[in-house]
């Protein structure tokens, strides 16, 4: 299958950009020669929906090309590592699994962490990528697709059981969300003893299509918040989970990380929070009007229009 290419906005005038407080990448190589790892978000950056942005193959290449180890993040909870390594493969670029790492993964990754009891459950709202992941992990689940059909009956006196062993409950993005799962989710939250309240990620809005933005799953996450009235723990960007989980398994240094990303509240404060550089694209949901605006507090070191831009270190290289 060969990839669809799609072009990035540009920004709209000299004058706007140089008002912005965040510079405009000018100097490609610096940045590169400055950064041993590049962390890069995948919707918005490498790809949107199931179109390739224009410039990856070869921006990806040239990077391997002069050393740069490749991480690629996102905080999409739908797929699985594996699953992720086929779309990888679908659009022409070759990344290995171990070179991915999802939001479903982090869940999992996080419940092994703190050693979830093995007579403990899962109860997901979410889709198939955090079942998988959970299941690679030794970890057993209920929920997820399976009660996408579910419909509960409000007659008089209805009551609703629940499985009392259930110890977490891990929300994800869920295009099959119903109130079945949200009532169940309230209840294993609520009312068993301890149980976790864990969110892959509180995005906003994703690209569901290259046409539009669609609401994220942090309209999932937010509707059990609501009825729970508890906060959950965020195991994706911009949390540091995923940051320290990194750095720990590929013995990076932060300082010599990179992270590029489409989100200022989710892929720059993540890079902020874990102490990297952060490089912002224009190619996916923050706009340079959003960038500039007087409201927004988080400024990445640099943004540029998307990540072909740093193609440009190998023209000075050549030159």
């Amino acid at each position: 299958m060969q990839p669809v290419l799609i072009s990035a906005a540009k920004p709209s005038t000299a004058a706007a950009a140089s008002s912005c407080q965040t510079p405009f990448l000018t100097d490609a190589a610096k940045l590169i020669d400055s950064a041993k790892t590049f962390i890069f978000d995948c919707d918005g950056v490498i790809w949107k929906g199931d179109k390739l942005i224009n410039g990856v193959p070869e921006t990806l290449d040239m990077l391997r090309s002069m050393g740069k180890k490749l991480v690629f993040v996102t905080n999409n909870s739908t797929k699985s590592r594996k699953q992720y390594g086929k779309k990888f493969e679908s659009l022409g670029l070759d990344v290995t699994e171990e070179e991915i790492f999802a939001s479903s993964f982090a869940a999992a990754a996080y419940l092994k962490s703190i050693n979830f009891p093995s007579d403990k459950k899962v109860y997901v709202v979410g889709e198939a990528g955090i079942q998988l992941e959970l299941k690679q992990a030794g970890i057993s689940y209920i929920g997820g697709p399976e009660d996408g059909d579910k419909k509960i009956d409000l007659a008089p006196g209805r009551f609703m059981e629940h499985d009392q062993d259930v110890g977490a409950v891990v929300v994800g993005f869920d295009r099959n969300i119903n109130y079945y799962k949200l009532q169940y989710a309230t209840l294993c939250v609520r009312e068993n003893p301890g149980c976790l309240f864990i969110a892959t990620n509180c995005d906003a809005v994703t690209h569901l299509t290259d046409a539009q933005e669609w609401a994220g799953g942090g309209a999932m996450v937010g509707a059990i918040k609501g009825s729970t009235k508890k906060e959950p723990l965020v195991v994706g960007k911009p949390s540091t989970f995923m940051m320290d989980y990194l750095a720990s398994e590929f013995k990076i240094s932060k300082s010599e990380i990179c992270m590029v990303g489409d989100r200022l509240d989710t892929d720059i404060l993540f890079g902020q929070n874990g102490g990297c550089k952060t490089l912002l694209v224009l190619s996916g949901v923050t706009t340079l009007e959003t960038l500039q605006s007087p409201d927004n507090s988080i400024q990445p070191d640099a943004y540029t229009n998307q990540i072909s831009d740093l193609l440009s270190a190998k023209k000075v290289a050549s030159a």
